[in-house]
């Protein structure tokens, strides 16, 4: 019996020292993890016809804290241009995957511009800087660089709930 005692008291101060030390599966304090935030609640928005709705859960894949931080702050922003751009659509330029990823980089555009001009960039100077950006190495790879902004850190967007009724 204390053999059984002894053993499950190790059982239990393992896991205890693991859980005080944050098990070394969180990233380092330097701020370069990457965090998916999901944006709450999920957008429930009339579409162009008339009783034809668009039900959609977003989430945003972040590198840095100081951009999740940057997110957090400009939240209703960003809620109020996406609604904009969501209640925009008609039923039928929702039904294809090439539809559905075309409103994906819409998405992805928009909040890199709402964060940008957040943050005090103006849209002729983000327009210059993205410009003078070196061209992709494919013409398929059409993402714009981003990265000296200060949306840089804000890398996708992901449609995890998805429906039009």
């Amino acid at each position: 019996m204390r053999l059984f005692i002894l053993l499950f008291s190790l059982m239990f101060a393992c896991n205890f020292s693991l859980a005080n030390e944050g098990g070394g599966e969180e990233a380092k304090g330097d701020g370069t993890g990457v965090e998916y935030v999901e944006i709450a609640p999920k957008f429930v928005v009339n579409l162009v016809e008339p009783k034809k709705y668009l039900s959609i859960n977003v989430q945003l894949l972040i590198e840095g804290k100081p951009t999740a931080e940057k997110i957090k702050k400009h939240m209703p922003a960003i809620k109020h241009e996406l609604i904009m751009l969501f209640s925009d659509r008609s039923m039928d330029s929702l039904q294809t995957m090439e539809q559905r990823e075309s409103l994906r980089q819409a998405t992805i555009e928009t909040i890199h511009k709402t964060i940008d001009k957040a943050e005090g960039v103006d849209e002729e100077a983000e327009a210059a800087a993205l410009e003078a950006a070196p061209p992709a190495a494919h013409k398929k790879d059409k993402k714009k660089d981003y990265s000296h902004l200060p949306s840089g850190g804000f890398k996708d967007a992901f449609f995890t709930e998805f429906l039009v009724q």
